[in-house]
């Protein structure tokens, strides 16, 4: 971990101050590399998921210095999951041996991933609770296991990625807000929006596909 930190902190040095706190130029790598990953997202492009993984590594270490270890750890996970989100996206098939399209989660599924988003909550504020020295373990935990199941969903092309996707950053936002991380406030709002476009944008393209194959 602290070798980890050395290679980074050349990055940690302010490249400006928001509203009396100060950004760190690892704070901007990864703001504008997670916005173009979200267009990416949000245009079905697979170039998103590289992006993702580099951003990831990049917020790891910006969270973990502000001890939100939950979102830290998410990050490792995003990172992982990216490179199956991308295997998915470009070889990917559904159930019934289709290649992966923008859908609808089937309602049997739907109450199967709420009830695993329910009781992955508790488990992870447990375990920051106990585990490490966060001020804000519930807080913290709740985002971190709605965005497992955002990445989830988004890594097979379910619509419900996008509403996922706009609870866990409006929660994030007033968390970073705590801690002054002003810049990811920034970006994380910007993320409310782009969720809603993204939700539109697939919804849209579901129903073209449903009016050319009808």
């Amino acid at each position: 971990m602290d070798s980890l930190s050395t290679l980074f902190q050349p990055l940690m040095a302010a490249a400006f101050t928001l509203w009396g706190a100060p950004v760190s130029w690892l704070e901007v790598l990864a703001f504008v590399l997670a916005l173009v990953m979200v267009l990416c997202n949000m245009r079905v492009n697979p170039m998103g998921w590289p992006l993702a993984i580099v951003s990831s590594l990049l917020y790891f270490e910006l969270f973990r210095s502000s001890k939100l270890y939950g979102d830290a750890g998410l990050q490792i996970f995003f990172a992982v999951v990216a490179l199956w989100g991308w295997w998915q996206w470009l070889r990917g098939h559904d159930a019934g041996g289709e290649p992966l399209r923008v859908r609808h989660l089937p309602p049997a599924l739907r109450l199967r991933v709420l009830l695993a988003t329910a009781l992955a909550w508790p488990a992870l504020g447990w375990f920051l609770d106990t585990c490490t020295d966060t001020d804000v373990p519930w807080w913290d935990a709740f985002p971190t296991a709605l965005s497992l199941t955002g990445q989830w969903l988004l890594g097979r092309k379910y619509i419900e990625n996008w509403p996922t996707w706009i609870v866990v950053n409006v929660v994030s936002v007033a968390l970073f807000a705590y801690k002054g991380l002003w810049l990811t406030v920034v970006l994380y709002t910007v993320f409310v929006v782009l969720a809603a476009l993204g939700w539109r944008a697939w919804l849209r393209r579901h129903h073209d596909g449903r009016s050319a194959h009808a």
